[in-house]
């Protein structure tokens, strides 16, 4: 899975917050690049997610993973254990 977003000079702003969430909708699990302000890509990270009603899975070096899980359980593309 590729990054599909990315942070860039603006930081996180709506726009940005709603292309994670569209994509969040789409695919529920979606990657992010930081291409600016890596020192703050956790707390970032957090408040993109916090936005979009979603959960930090990971950050891996200057990439950022979120999940949101569909509420339509038969879209549900993700299986998560139990």
């Amino acid at each position: 899975m590729e990054p599909v977003v990315l942070v860039g000079k603006q930081g996180v702003t709506d726009t940005l917050v709603r292309s994670v969430a569209e994509h969040l909708a789409a695919h529920e699990m979606v990657k992010i690049r930081f291409n600016e302000f890596k020192n703050e890509k956790k707390s970032m990270s957090e408040e993109i997610a916090f936005r979009t009603g979603s959960e930090v899975v990971s950050v891996i070096g200057h990439i950022s993973t979120l999940y949101r899980q569909h509420p339509e359980p038969e879209k549900r593309q993700i299986e998560l254990p139990k």
